[in-house]
């Protein structure tokens, strides 16, 4: 399996996620498929290619 280190927004740091083999065909045409999970908390990227998520903490002004 292949391995990319990315954001978690669940984690809340650089995890490592993971491409599980594909069994919905993405990967017939040697296409990549699109699906990713983190391999910290199991959360899930889906869709094209997965790009990283910026995480930030909002605050209100008082």
């Amino acid at each position: 399996m292949e391995l990319r280190t990315w954001p978690c927004p669940t984690c809340a740091q650089d995890t490592d996620f993971e491409q599980p083999p594909c069994v919905d065909g993405h990967t017939d045409d040697g296409g990549e498929c699109p699906e990713w999970i983190c391999t910290g908390c199991g959360a899930a990227y889906t869709g094209g290619d997965a790009h990283p998520v910026e995480v930030r903490t909002w605050r209100r002004a008082a």
